[in-house]
């Protein structure tokens, strides 16, 4: 069971169907943030006469970047992915070729926290191809359940079977036998829970109104100048 802050400010309790943990009888949430950069490659960097830093810092994350949702931080850097999701760009470490100034942040924040952890990075050329109407592989979709507590949400990922005889019990009549590809989107009552099963997305995770878009918009900018492979994310977690 993992516990996350929803978009709507509550909390929701995500479980993979067929892995079901009790509910604690108090809530402990703790989180993890990512910090870092876009770096941006000199143009000239491949010249003789060039001797400065290839890579440069070119504006933190933080402006641009609140506090994110965990399922972007899996399906692009495989950090809290509970749901084994295929990262895009995981477990990378710093580039070789890292600014001065974003190795010396990263070095200073894991000397002075040991959970800091999984610095990576990723180009906008990577970024630009992502094809945000797509789902994750091997993902059907979610169901949406009341949770155990007030203001939280069960989320149960779901692939090409239930796995689960409990999830499928508190989905109710509605399901009928059919499996997660037979059984239409859409939202239903149980007695008083309110029940939906979802399609996710790419764009659910990263797309407009996630808080990437402001992330993105601001890497295509300069990748206008430095191009797709000159404009970079960097980044690390705690």
């Amino acid at each position: 069971m993992n516990l996350t802050a929803g978009r709507g400010g509550g909390l929701r309790e995500e479980e993979l169907a067929g892995h079901h943990h009790k509910p604690c009888p108090s809530l402990a949430v703790i989180g993890t943030d990512m910090y870092g950069c876009i770096e941006i490659r000199d143009p000239n960097a491949d010249e003789d006469w060039f001797e400065w830093e290839p890579w440069q810092r070119c504006m933190d994350l933080q402006p641009l970047f609140g506090k994110g949702e965990y399922e972007a931080f899996a399906l692009l850097f495989g950090v809290r992915n509970y749901q084994g999701w295929e990262p895009l760009a995981g477990q990378r470490g710093l580039p070789v070729d890292v600014s001065a100034a974003m190795r010396a942040d990263f070095e200073e924040s894991e000397r002075m926290d040991a959970a800091v952890h999984g610095p990576t990075w990723v180009s906008w050329a990577e970024l630009a191809r992502v094809d945000l109407t797509a789902s994750p592989a091997g993902l059907r979709g979610v169901v949406v359940l009341p949770g155990p507590h007030p203001h939280l949400e069960s989320w149960f990922w779901v692939g090409e079977q239930w796995n689960s005889e409990e999830l499928v019990q508190r989905m109710g009549p509605h399901v009928d036998g059919r499996s997660p590809a037979e059984l239409p989107f859409g939202e239903w009552s149980v007695g008083t829970a309110q029940v939906s099963y979802r399609r996710f997305t790419y764009g659910d995770a990263i797309g407009p109104g996630t808080g990437w878009e402001h992330v993105f918009a601001v890497m295509a900018a300069l990748a206008g100048r430095f191009g797709d492979d000159g404009v970079r994310l960097v980044v690390y977690f705690d």
